[in-house]
């Protein structure tokens, strides 16, 4: 199959495999499983997501492209245009695939959003040369209803012919849509919810949007975080090289969660911590500093070892949430309404064994609210014993409960 097609709708009234055990379905949309069907080193590749997933395996196994994938589809889910979710379209493309008669090479991806309108699966498929294209988009039911189906039916022309279900006067509407957005996304605005039909389509449209919408990337740089910084409103940046900046803010704003952070700092940083500090320096930018106790003074952030810091950064990523974030949050979406996923390329990255277990219960308590997930990538620095922990059978001396290990070796 060209890597630009999408599989032939399904049409019978069987139930699509739910991408998570049969149970109640959330109240907070989620993503489930991502689907990376021919996306640069992966093929017909499915990856169940639970409250924290870990993607392990050896450099070069696609580890980040799991990760690239999901935000890619997260922005087009907030209304990005293609070449803004693809910077680098021809680098999506599988790897070996030659083009077609008219020269064209592509990818497809998709997710399933799990929620109140039960699984709903979204599927895509992108030209990526001579020129970056959507050539087909599907949105299915748990019940394997096409919900919205789209094709390119004349190249010559940017724009796709979409046809979504409406059960009314007319079983379905046609209508022709951009090709450089997800038309997922854009339903919201075209279905006037009038028919039974129209209103399961926009739940499920609308279920899936605010399931990829809520995404906070991450990745610590520890030499950028040693720099002091200006205050400001406090909005922690995917480099988190504004550390100090939001201590600043939730030492005031949120006392406890400040508390909490400052206890987890004690389990992952060597020595005695007392405190969590921000000091003010002269030229009027603020730095953190750790206050030791025994009367050891204090210690800048910028004595701390580069896991240290990366520790600190991703326990305050876990420990706040999108409003203490730079990102771009769904306002008109109620927060009860929302779960965040925070994506974090090479998680355990300059970690010791004790602090990436650290990170790792943390995590799973914090996702265990409902709240959070998180999409990482390990790099097994902590061990390779350490990934085979997370991902046994949860008990004494076991694997940790809500964390699953998705494990890339060959």
């Amino acid at each position: 199959m060209d890597p630009t097609e999408l599989p032939s709708p399904a049409r019978s009234a069987a139930p699509a495999r739910p991408a998570c055990p049969p149970g109640p379905s959330p109240a907070r949309p989620a993503v489930t499983e991502l689907r990376l069907s021919a996306f640069k080193s992966h093929r017909g590749a499915r990856f169940p997501l639970g409250p924290v997933t870990l993607i392990a395996g050896p450099s070069g196994s696609g580890k980040s492209g799991v990760l690239d994938a999901y935000e890619a589809l997260a922005r087009l889910g907030s209304g990005a245009a293609l070449a803004e979710a693809f910077p680098d379209p021809a680098g999506c493309v599988p790897e070996r695939a030659g083009p077609d008669s008219q020269g064209r090479r592509g990818f497809r991806i998709g997710c399933t959003a799990d929620g109140p309108a039960g699984p709903v699966r979204l599927d895509l498929a992108v030209q990526a040369e001579p020129a970056l294209r959507v050539v087909g988009e599907r949105l299915t039911d748990g019940q394997g209803r096409t919900l919205l189906a789209t094709a390119l039916r004349d190249p010559g022309r940017r724009r796709v012919q979409a046809e979504w279900h409406t059960a009314g006067a007319a079983p379905v509407t046609r209508a022709p849509l951009p090709d450089d957005r997800l038309a997922t996304a854009l339903l919201p605005l075209r279905v006037a919810g009038k028919t039974a039909g129209q209103l399961r389509v926009l739940a499920a449209a609308e279920q899936v949007v605010v399931a990829l919408r809520s995404v906070f990337s991450c990745d610590p740089q520890p030499s950028r975080m040693r720099l002091p910084v200006p205050p400001g409103e406090g909005r922690l940046r995917r480099g988190c090289d504004n550390l100090a900046e939001v201590l600043y803010r939730t030492r005031t704003d949120c006392p406890r969660r400040h508390a909490r952070l400052a206890s987890v700092a004690r389990a992952g940083i060597t020595g005695p911590v007392g405190a969590l500090d921000v000091e003010r320096l002269s030229d009027g930018t603020v730095r953190a500093v750790l206050g030791r106790t025994g009367g050891a003074g204090a210690t800048p952030a910028e004595r701390l070892g580069e896991g240290e810091l990366r520790y600190l950064a991703l326990a305050l990523v876990l420990l706040t949430g999108p409003g203490v974030f730079a990102m771009d949050r769904a306002a008109e979406v109620p927060d009860a309404m929302q779960t965040l996923t925070v994506l974090a390329d090479g998680f355990d990255r300059s970690l010791d064994r004790r602090q990436a277990d650290g990170l790792v219960s943390l995590a799973a308590q914090i996702c265990a609210e409902g709240h959070m997930r998180l999409l990482g990538t390990v790099l097994g620095t902590a061990g390779a014993a350490a990934t085979a922990a997370w991902a046994g059978p949860p008990g004494p001396g076991g694997g940790t409960d809500g964390v699953t290990v998705v494990d890339l070796t060959p």
